[in-house]
């Protein structure tokens, strides 16, 4: 029997649905709000998502720039631009894009990022409050998408078992964390795990975020499983693909995301979520600027 699909793009029309009310809110306030994103250099795959989530910004009311640096751009431009950014109160949330180029640190970079402004969720103080379980600020878009997903579609995660193949600080680890906040008992693989297939085979909930095409094949997959595939690959003919092999996969999983159009509509609908939520906060003097 063929899998379900998990349409990322036909819930994240749910999930504007939501955001355009709470938007007319603001507006009749007299608040629109205003996301900035950031891309250095000429990342094909940058220019497109980025694209992707101005066109989402336009069609649910949210106000979008974007700041094009060129790749050799020194990190006290990069970081000016932030403190900008961090001062314009028609501006309510902030994103730089990665990855960026090898000179700049990411993770200064995005330090220089206020709070109240880091839509993205990669500050020190959000990925702490995930990590004590309690309510972070902004939790990272993808993660947030997965768990969204999952439960906009009725799929249940306390007391299953998920396994999470990636440990990236933007996506693996957040998205463990998600998962254990949500009840669930978690394994973490990596490119070093031995026997990846049988800790695989064993998820109730498989997560796949490593960027590698194919890496997931029907024999690691427990039939009725779940299957999120976050990764994102572009293959030699142009086309685009996840982690997990699409076709053998579905005929053994309960429930699967395709790529495109799982994951990725999602990604983009929590950071305008996340975005409605701090002009909502800074509408309401409870968020902290600058």
């Amino acid at each position: 029997m063929a899998a379900r699909i998990l349409d990322g793009a036909a819930i994240a029309l749910q999930v504007y649905a939501g955001l355009k009310a709470r938007i007319s809110v603001l507006r009749s306030h007299g608040v629109q709000p205003g996301l900035a994103a950031i891309l250095v250099g000429d990342n094909p795959a940058s220019r497109t998502y980025v694209r992707n989530k101005v066109r989402a910004c336009a069609e649910i009311g949210v106000h979008s720039e974007v700041h094009h640096l060129e790749g050799d751009s020194p990190e006290s431009k990069v970081v000016n631009l932030l403190d900008s950014l961090n001062q314009n109160p028609a501006i309510h949330g902030i994103i730089v894009q990665l990855p960026l180029p090898p000179a700049l640190d990411a993770w200064r970079v995005s330090r220089a990022i206020a709070e109240a402004k880091d839509v993205d969720g990669f500050n020190p103080r959000d990925l702490g409050a995930l990590v004590e379980g309690k309510q972070a600020a902004f939790v990272p878009c993808t993660p947030l998408g997965v768990i969204t997903m999952l439960d906009l579609a009725g799929i249940d995660i306390q007391s299953k078992h998920a396994v999470v193949i990636g440990r990236s600080a933007i996506v693996g680890k957040p998205m463990s964390l998600l998962l254990i906040n949500a009840g669930a008992t978690v394994t973490v693989c990596n490119s070093r795990t031995p026997d990846l297939a049988t800790h695989a085979a064993r998820a109730d909930i498989l997560i796949s975020a490593v960027g590698k095409p194919g890496l997931v094949v029907a024999e690691m997959v427990k039939p009725g499983a779940v299957v999120v595939d976050i990764g994102i690959n572009r293959l030699p003919d142009g086309r685009l693909a996840g982690d997990v092999d699409f076709e053998s996969v579905s005929r053994r999983a309960g429930w699967i995301t395709p790529v495109p159009g799982g994951v990725g509509p999602m990604t983009v609908a929590m950071l305008l979520a996340n975005t409605v939520t701090a002009a909502e906060r800074a509408a309401s003097g409870s968020g902290r600027a600058g």
